[in-house]
């Protein structure tokens, strides 16, 4: 091998090592563990999407799904599992099993290698929790997952009596309707509802998660449960018992999560006048007020945001930027195509941000 290709890897190794380190840290912060998961969805290697067809065991393996050689990922995993264990994490293996009657165990390698099974499975979780904590987080992973119930986009065949229907769920071979799949005694329940939902399905021997694939967002979204009708018979009586007090529960809920809010917009502002100290105050709250609202899906409130990761809190500072001191939205109004726009205005971003970064004077 030669040597300007020798260093040419060890730069893409350095890029994949940075990248890897990101989204792990990023999924440890949001929920105390990281798995290997988190890591490929984190570096764009995998498709939620296709991680929920995977869970539904409508793909053999999760290694075929990946948008990435078996050589990076092996890469990749080398990368997690050495970051983790220097960074003091507990390994934890967890058990993965299908959104399917048969609850089978799912495989992530094309090989079915026991050790990269056990390598994929294994969860890493932060030491600062206690030993009771860690062993409830891994009671809790390891819990059979809901069922999946398809409201399919397309016509569709049941593999046993070729008929069709509103819903289906996944089997080993194919398709079911819900009467060859004995769950047609079940009833639908629509989303929008939290405490009905969650009483009707605890109430529930049978219960089944609907959900319905998304092509504007290109992911599954959950559109309600099925459930037994005489467990929801249940849950609707109870929740008109208690409907008052639940209602002053959701009021103090929304008062606290509200002065949570402010505290973390405060927080980021802070945070963005140390980052870039050229930036006032008073725009350096209006960003955080718009990067961090609560239900935006905006970069202030991914995993990154909530932490105040540098990179994150940038990228927050960026868009206000492009928006606000370009000319990025009137391109984008006269039907230059997004990337186009953001490759037109990115100089002058990274000009503002630079200095903005420079020491403001006194």
């Amino acid at each position: 091998m030669s040597v300007s290709a020798a260093a040419t890897r060890q730069e893409d190794g350095a890029k994949l090592e940075q990248r890897v380190v990101r989204a792990a840290e990023a999924a440890l912060a949001d929920r105390q563990f990281v798995s290997a998961i988190d890591v490929l969805v984190g570096i764009g290697w995998l498709a939620p999407a296709h991680v929920e067809e995977w869970r539904q065991g409508r793909v053999e393996y999760l290694e075929r799904v990946t948008q990435a050689n078996l050589a990076k990922l092996s890469a990749a995993m080398k990368i997690l599992r050495t970051w983790a264990t220097g960074q003091g994490l507990v390994p934890s293996e967890t058990v993965y099993v299908a959104r399917t009657r048969d609850r089978r165990a799912l495989r992530f390698s094309k090989s079915a290698n026991p050790d990269i099974e056990r390598a994929y499975r294994t969860h890493w979780v932060s030491p600062a929790l206690s030993e009771a904590k860690r062993r409830r987080l891994t009671e809790r992973q390891s819990r059979p997952a809901d069922l999946v119930v398809v409201m399919p986009l397309k016509e569709w065949t049941c593999l046993e009596c070729s008929g069709t229907g509103d819903l289906l769920i996944m089997d080993s071979p194919g398709p079911l309707c819900l009467a060859c799949a004995d769950m047609d005694h079940l009833v639908y329940l629509p989303s929008g509802d939290a405490a009905l939902t969650r009483r009707a399905k605890k109430a529930s021997g049978l219960s089944a998660v609907v959900v319905r694939f998304s092509r504007s967002r290109k992911r599954y979204e959950r559109q309600g449960i099925l459930v037994e009708e005489a467990a929801l018979d249940e849950a609707e009586r109870e929740c008109l018992a208690d409907e008052e007090v639940r209602a002053r529960r959701r009021e103090r809920e929304e008062v606290r999560r509200a002065d949570q809010d402010l505290a973390f917009q405060a927080e980021m502002a802070a945070e963005i006048v140390r980052l870039f100290p050229g930036c006032t105050a008073v725009r350096a709250e209006a960003i955080a007020h718009h990067a961090g609202a609560r239900g935006s899906g905006r970069v202030g409130r991914s995993a990154a945001g909530r932490a105040l990761d540098a990179r994150a809190v940038t990228l927050a500072v960026a868009a206000s930027v492009r928006h606000e001191d370009t000319g990025y939205d009137e391109l984008l109004m006269s039907g230059v195509p997004r990337t186009a726009a953001r490759e037109q205005v990115g100089a002058e971003v990274q000009r503002i941000l630079a200095s903005w970064q420079a020491p403001w004077p006194s």
